[in-house]
């Protein structure tokens, strides 16, 4: 995928909030002293009267968005997602979820691919942690045009929403003249009969890269996107369940509590198949280059097609 244009999600977020700052009036941007790496420096610099950076004070930040939302404005608060989720789960839980605010979350930084900064910023629980909170929409778009689409989806949505952006660029596959983003919809990017995998985030490249692998041994792997992780797109889910009998979940998370668990839980209720989790073990990651770090832990293309082709050889 040399040849492939590549862009962090970060970067969309803070370019596609300074590009729909003049449609959106109401909309202001919070910040926890990471403006130059969240990359919403980029909206304080075109509005800078719109932007409030809140300091090292991540649950403060969310208070402060909780009580913009309440005025009418529509705040993103934004820093890495080990603080966002991590840190200030408590407030975001009683503040914005309970009340049921109209504050969105922007969590950056998200995952293994985090790289050198290793275990303690290397947020893998992210989204477990936001699942359980009720009537919190996540998403996690994965690549640079889904982000863009993301963020306006999100502003047009009343209600708390959690959005996962990465440090590592990402293959862009979606075609902007084409791609429509349906909050809470997956999109089918490829037919096929013989396993569904179901991919989030900055794994769905390399599931697609996989199904390439895999057609070359026979293999018709089915690839479904899924960007709205809650709520779960339970019928595209229950289909692949149905007509594959086989679904792999891929995921830059840990595979309790992300979308492996919530595809299980849909998949328990409809059509019991097998569901094989990809993801980040029941361990902490480290540090060292990001790259590297996912093809260790088993997110990478050539790992996603030799786990789905030793279930097909099991299910058989």
């Amino acid at each position: 995928m040399a040849d492939v244009m590549k862009k962090a999600t970060r970067d969309s977020y803070g370019e596609s909030l300074a590009a729909l700052a003049d449609k959106y009036p109401n909309l202001v941007v919070l910040d926890a002293d990471l403006a130059a790496a969240t990359k919403t420096g980029v909206f304080k610099k075109a509005c800078p009267e719109r932007f409030f950076d809140c300091g090292i004070a991540e649950a403060n930040m969310m208070g402060v968005a909780a009580g913009l939302a309440t005025t009418g404005k529509i705040p993103f608060a934004s820093t890495f997602a080990m603080f966002a989720a991590g840190r200030a789960f408590e407030i975001v839980r009683n503040s914005i979820g309970y009340p049921h605010l109209n504050v969105k979350i922007g969590a950056t930084h998200a995952g293994i691919s985090v790289g050198e900064d290793g275990a303690t910023h290397q947020c893998n629980e992210d989204i477990a942690l936001m699942r359980t909170i009720p009537g919190m929409t996540i998403i996690n778009p994965a690549d640079d045009i889904e982000a863009r689409a993301a963020v306006e989806a999100a502003i047009n949505f009343d209600g708390p929403v959690y959005l996962r952006f990465g440090r590592l660029a990402a293959p862009i596959f979606n075609d902007p003249e084409n791609y429509k983003f349906e909050l809470g919809k997956g999109i089918t990017l490829k037919d096929g009969k013989d396993v569904t995998i179901i991919a989030t985030g900055l794994m769905v490249s390399e599931a697609l890269e996989a199904a390439k692998m895999l057609e070359n041994d026979g293999i018709n792997a089915r690839i479904i996107n899924i960007h709205t992780i809650k709520p779960l797109d339970k019928d595209i889910v229950c289909k692949a369940a149905a007509e594959t009998s086989l679904i792999v979940t891929v995921e830059e998370h840990s595979v309790i509590g992300g979308l492996g668990s919530a595809v299980a839980e849909a998949v328990t209720e409809c059509t019991p198949v097998p569901v094989v989790k990809i993801g980040v073990n029941d361990e902490y990651g480290h540090s060292g280059p990001a790259v590297d770090l996912l093809k260790e832990f088993g997110l990478c293309a050539d790992n996603i097609a030799a786990t789905v082709k030793k279930a097909v050889a099991e299910r058989k």
